[in-house]
């Protein structure tokens, strides 16, 4: 009986200590907010909604894949001097809050520009080009670019210039940080890459 109740006192004890550090390891959205205000709000606007086509939009972003950025960022396995620098000044816990603050935003909607380049774009994003070896990009950003959370990120309304920006640099090998989207850019031509990031920038 003493054995059966040390057990249980030992296996309280075990669940208590781990239901503090679940309390612990969540998010402050507070200190998110003001982290991001001091750090990320010049480029990437109040709400995480960029106006500026050159930098994304990181509203409603899945928090694990702006975790897993700023982390490669801070240690260079992702090139960008500016973010480079920005994220280098984070902690984990930065890094946490503000991606779970940015998470909680709500993303606004972009549009595609080119009406005739657009088809392109969509037939690469649902069907992919098979003669190509290109595939979907439905398949794992979703039908609707909502993304796969921990594993794909969310690219629907994304800015254009951003996202053919970042195809280029997966094709040219200058963004080393995710072998499968530098095996797809690489078939890709440039008119094609320009019209899967003009479909993604108005897909709803």
């Amino acid at each position: 009986m003493k054995l059966h109740a040390s057990l249980l006192v030992a296996a309280a004890a075990a669940a208590l200590s781990l239901s503090a550090h679940a309390q612990s390891a969540k998010p402050d959205l507070a200190k998110g907010s003001a982290s991001y205000g001091a750090v990320c709000v010049a480029c990437h606007a109040a709400d995480g909604n960029s106006t500026t086509p050159a930098n994304p939009k990181l509203a409603q972003q899945h928090p694990e894949y702006l975790i897993k950025q700023l982390q490669e960022y801070k240690s260079g396995k992702r090139k960008n001097a500016i973010m480079q620098g920005m994220a280098a000044s984070l902690s984990d816990d930065d890094m946490r809050n503000i991606a779970y603050w940015l998470a909680s935003q709500k993303a606004k909607e972009g549009f595609a520009s080119d009406a005739e380049l657009v088809k392109l774009g969509e037939r690469i994003y649902r069907g992919g080009l098979a003669d190509r070896g290109i595939a979907a990009c439905a398949g794992c950003h979703s039908p609707n670019g909502a993304g796969i959370p921990s594993q794909f990120p969310h690219i629907a309304g994304q800015h254009a210039e951003y996202t053919e920006t970042q195809l280029r640099h997966f094709r040219d090998g200058s963004r080393a940080n995710n072998p499968q989207m530098a095996g797809v850019a690489a078939k890709m031509t440039d008119r094609e890459i320009k019209a899967v990031s003009d479909y993604i920038a108005g897909l709803r």
